[in-house]
């Protein structure tokens, strides 16, 4: 009976430590599920914020580009707008020359007692270009 009651207890003892073997393997599978878990969900993480980072700098180069030819873009305005001055004042200037040389010459016929005088251009050219050439032979 002492020896039947022995193995009873060595029985319960090998099931209680089968049971606790039983039990820490499958507390470690847990553990180590949730460190996958873990570790794909920081992967993602990574991924995402690596994403982000990617597209901002795209956005950086991008608004970058955008600033190059919105200057660029400018400056041709900037020229075109100093050239129309230019090209204003030059006109100006060339007006009031001769504006000034018809004043001389009414002067002049003024003073000599001369014939009326016509400012209107006689010749038939735009800046030395010649029309007869356009006409049928």
């Amino acid at each position: 009976m002492d020896n039947e009651q022995q193995k009873m207890q060595m029985q319960t003892q090998a099931n209680i430590q089968s049971s606790q073997a039983a039990a820490e393997s499958k507390m470690q599978q847990i553990q180590a599920e949730s460190q996958a878990k873990m570790q794909i969900e920081q992967a993602k993480n990574q991924f995402e914020i690596e994403k982000m980072q990617a597209e901002a700098n795209l956005k950086l180069q991008l608004m970058e580009r955008e600033f190059q030819m919105q200057m660029q873009l400018k400056g041709v305005e900037v020229d075109s707008l100093k050239t129309r001055e230019q090209d204003r004042e030059k006109a100006k200037d060339n007006r009031i020359s001769l504006q000034n040389t018809q004043q001389s010459k009414l002067i002049e016929q003024r003073q000599k007692d001369l014939p009326s005088i016509n400012f209107e251009s006689t010749e038939d050219t735009l800046d030395g270009f010649d029309l007869s050439q356009f006409e049928p032979r």
